[in-house]
């Protein structure tokens, strides 16, 4: 699988990215089903080895994607959002985490270490939303 990681069009209120869209591809030559919800853990200072779970709640159903040789799937991670200018914070009064990447776990996929070409993610709570893992585009 090739991945690639992008900012939703559609996010939460806030400072900071909100929300992302993971993009992965089929590279293998031949078919494979996909189905579930990933793992989502942040990466501080790009450093998958310590990496930092967050704890996923699964949102919509989840269905089992076929995809072809070059085909894609995707999901939507969306985070619990910083608020305020600056340095912000968050509602639930813990402090906010920034990391450079994320790692995202697709079931029977691995774990795709990911960074945006336009920004760090910034979160509260190391808590997030994920959708399945869908052959629809999200926005």
């Amino acid at each position: 699988m090739k991945s690639f990681m992008y900012q939703a069009d559609v996010r939460p209120e806030g400072t900071g990215i909100g929300a992302v869209i993971v993009e992965f591809t089929n590279m293998s030559g031949t078919s494979c089903v996909v189905q579930g919800y990933p793992t989502v853990a942040g990466a501080p200072n790009g450093s998958p080895e310590k990496g930092r779970p967050l704890a996923v709640t699964p949102t919509g159903p989840a269905s089992k994607v076929e995809l072809a040789a070059g085909a894609k799937a995707w999901v939507k991670v969306t985070f619990v959002q910083v608020q305020g200018e600056g340095d912000g914070y968050c509602v639930s009064g813990s402090e906010p985490v920034t990391y450079p990447t994320l790692v995202v776990g697709l079931p029977a996929g691995g774990a795709h270490q990911l960074a945006l070409d336009d920004g760090a993610l910034a979160e509260c709570d190391d808590k997030a939303t994920v959708t399945a893992v869908t052959a629809t585009k999200p926005s």
